[in-house]
């Protein structure tokens, strides 16, 4: 604990991760209402130069400090090299972010960040932003959002743990993966794969073995097992699913998040949490029906086989 935050409680939230498109600032918004609903004063603070549209305003947003056009303009850079030479500066002003968040005191605080990979598994200014806050007694968990679809195609899948893992290991903060848009997985495509194969990352080698399949996977089977090997080796990734529509899809996220960082809610909130809860039946979205998409596609799958056996 710092000197600055001795005396003080400690102040909770989550760092919002993940690629391009996976729902993040979404996600930071629909987190943000939810939790407001159960009494928690929530601010959301934009850590993304990229994201000039945001749906909803924020206490604070990183383009008081730097925008990506800005950079790029200045300094003839891309989006990649714009958003990596971004993050440097808000680490080179940090003093900056501190100055700022003291004007949330008392909120639980969700960080949306910038969506290029390269920052969380292997560049270091936002992994060393995340720990000046540590610092500032921040107690914080990752929530890795990645999109769904991933789930409908094996290699995308095994890169996706990859991918998942790696972020893990260099972040270094207590750690949920999050599949988002579980309300569109429908429209993805089949599943090869019961769901809870995927959330629960089970024997990988059922997938090498739906690769090699592929005349192109076929010839890198021997480099899918290995990649397989180093996931199950480490034994870390699962995933929780998500759909922002469902107030139970959202509970369970929000459990997830705070075990990981240590929240721990009053009387008064389990209360309000039971109100909505009793209120979560309708026109929403039902978790367990996200569970048993792939029971629906497993029936038509049964059935088409039926109809196939009958013609002969």
């Amino acid at each position: 604990m710092s000197e600055g935050s001795r005396g003080r409680s400690p102040a909770f939230g989550q760092v919002v991760i993940g690629p391009p498109g996976s729902g993040k600032t979404t996600y930071c918004h629909a987190m943000r209402e939810f939790l407001a609903r159960l009494g928690r004063r929530v601010a959301v603070v934009n850590l993304d130069p990229a994201n000039e549209a945001l749906p909803c305003p924020c206490e604070l947003d990183i383009a008081q400090l730097v925008t990506l056009p800005d950079v790029m303009g200045s300094l003839a850079l891309g989006p990649n090299g714009g958003l990596l030479y971004c993050m440097e500066y808000l680490e080179a002003n940090v003093d900056w972010l501190q100055e700022k968040l003291e004007g949330l005191k008392g909120h639980y605080v969700l960080f949306d960040c910038p969506g290029q990979v390269e920052l969380y598994t292997h560049h270091g200014s936002l992994k060393n932003v995340f720990a000046h806050l540590a610092k500032w007694d921040f107690r914080l968990a990752a929530v890795h959002l990645v999109d769904s679809h991933y789930c409908t195609d094996p290699g995308k899948f095994i890169s996706v743990l990859c991918t998942s893992l790696s972020t893990m290991l260099h972040v270094e903060l207590p750690h949920i993966n999050v599949l988002s848009k579980m309300d569109l997985i429908e429209q993805y495509g089949k599943l090869a794969f019961n769901l809870d194969y995927y959330t629960e990352v089970l024997d990988l080698s059922y997938l090498v073995d739906h690769l090699a399949s592929d005349p192109f996977f076929r010839n890198y089977r021997r480099l899918n097992e290995k990649l397989v090997e180093v996931i199950e080796d480490y034994s870390l990734v699962s995933f929780v699913p998500l759909n922002v529509q469902d107030k139970e899809s959202m509970r369970q996220v929000m459990r997830a998040v705070d075990k990981a960082n240590g929240y721990s809610f009053g009387d008064q909130e389990h209360r309000s949490l039971e109100a909505l809860m009793s209120a979560a039946v309708g026109a929403d979205f039902h978790f367990s029906s996200t569970l048993a998409v792939q029971e629906k596609y497993v029936q038509s799958q049964d059935k088409a086989v039926e109809e196939e056996v009958m013609d002969l």
